[in-house]
């Protein structure tokens, strides 16, 4: 029987402590007590398990198996994007419904970090005996800029093999560069758009957006008309200050704007087709003109692709223009094959026609690793071992812990490509039997490199 099914045993119980660990409202740049409660939670049920488990920065911790060998790890992470809005579950707690898993974190990345804890116990529990060490090593701020594995490894030794369950099924080898971008003006300088507030993460492509105009009624005639002709999803409403329209559309992780609907750009659109520059100002003058509700950064004048890793990504993650303010940030996924500083190079010179300021929020350059390296054979078997197929190799534009990795690291599941995860979506969900058919070819791959031989 291979190893990896022994994580069964543990099924209800796993399934009780999810419940627990999907009530932390764990938003990194939100809520940090709720993240450290998170990460309090993981070594309190480590120490219960009989594991050790150390704390090692505020936002970092481990827990460890074995001595001596290669360092292994499996990192994983316990913030979580807002929940947004249009959810039929509560967000913060555990849902089963007709066959799927259903909270904020269930697939990224709280359900995977659970398991690995589960899959170091199995380990215990069944007197494995290692020929190396091996860690699970959990943060907590991996959804704004991963600053936690930064402190995390100015400590602690970079592991010689690891994987990050953070992402699809098969083998992630490659991870376009991740480029996150704040644009704004001097000074806010529309005349007629008094506000306009629209996402809270910039790696995720915002479901409402909502402006305020100073507006005649001819003008809401004029917009109604307008958003008709629309594939948009529109509101107006009268205010004690003024003309307020309300943009609703989909959420999607930006590594996938494609996949969503941004309420923001779409509502940009329908303001832009009815006023002049000077009544919108600079910022949603630029974002018509130089994205619009393109994703593939044509009007930018960087639509690019490579045969590794595919297209770059636009997406415009959230826009805030009240009072003097008015700026937007931008998340663009890159191919591997190119060099980041050519990008922002172009976006400048745009965003300068318009008298634009552009400064650099986050900046990740791409992750290449071979396809015949160890790490990636070792995988290959376990995944091939418990679903009986070949692990594909594939790209994404994804941003994993693997770039922290120093080349020595993998995304490696926990979703799977048939089952849509609704990842930095509403209703975020996996399949149950999807769920635990990770947990056995995570246990499987940490039992393969705990006793894989020197």
């Amino acid at each position: 029987m291979l190893f990896g099914r022994k994580i069964l045993d543990y099924k209800d119980e796993l399934m009780a402590d999810l419940n627990t660990l999907l009530h932390f409202e764990s938003i990194a740049d939100e809520k940090p007590e709720e993240c450290r409660k998170a990460l309090d939670f993981i070594l309190q049920r480590a120490s219960d398990f009989g594991l050790y488990g150390e704390s090692v920065t505020n936002q970092s911790a481990h827990v460890e198996l074995g001595e001596g060998g290669k360092l292994c790890g499996v990192l994983t992470h316990l913030d979580i994007v807002p929940a947004g809005n249009n959810w039929s579950v509560p967000p913060y707690s555990l849902t089963e419904k007709d066959g799927r898993l259903y909270g904020r974190g269930i697939a990224d990345d709280k359900g995977a970090a659970l398991v690995a804890l589960y899959c170091m116990r199995a380990l215990k529990d069944n007197n494995v005996k290692g020929t190396n060490t091996l860690r699970a090593i959990y943060g907590t701020t991996e959804e704004c800029g991963m600053e936690d594995m930064e402190g995390y490894f100015k400590k602690m030794p970079v592991p010689d093999f690891s994987f990050t369950p953070d992402s699809d099924y098969g083998i992630c080898y490659a991870e376009k560069g991740i480029m996150q971008l704040r644009i704004s003006a001097i000074i806010n300088n529309a005349t007629l758009l008094t506000q306009f507030h629209s996402g809270k993460a910039v790696n995720a492509v915002p479901d409402l957006a909502y402006a305020m105009l100073d507006s005649s009624s001819y003008d809401e005639q004029m917009l109604m008309r307008l958003a008709d002709a629309s594939d948009g999803e529109f509101e107006f409403n009268y205010t004690i200050d003024g003309l307020m329209i309300v943009s609703r559309g989909k959420a999607s992780h930006a590594c996938e704007p494609n996949k969503g609907y941004n309420a923001a750009t779409a509502l940009i659109d329908l303001i832009a087709n009815a006023y002049q520059t000077d009544e919108i100002g600079s910022i949603c003058s630029f974002i018509d003109y130089a994205v619009n509700k393109e994703t593939n950064g044509r009007s930018l004048g960087i639509k690019m692709s490579d045969a590794v890793s595919g297209a770059l990504t636009v997406n415009v993650g959230s826009v805030d223009i009240e009072g003097e303010t008015a700026n937007a940030t931008f998340d663009i996924r890159y191919p591997v094959t190119v060099k980041g500083e050519q990008i922002l190079k172009q976006i400048k010179t745009v965003a300068e026609n318009s008298d634009l300021r552009v400064d650099v929020i986050h900046h990740e350059p791409p992750l290449y690793i071979k396809k015949d390296s160890e790490l990636i054979k070792t995988l290959s078997d376990a995944y091939e071992s418990v679903t009986g197929e070949k692990a594909e190799l594939y790209s994404t534009g994804g941003g994993t812990y693997a770039r922290k990795l120093g080349g020595r690291g993998v995304a490696f599941g926990p979703a799977f490509k048939d089952d849509d995860v609704h990842m930095h979506n509403a209703d975020e969900s996996i399949d149950i039997n999807n769920f635990f058919k990770h947990a056995q070819i995570c246990l499987e791959a940490m039992y393969r490199l705990f006793t894989m031989k020197q």
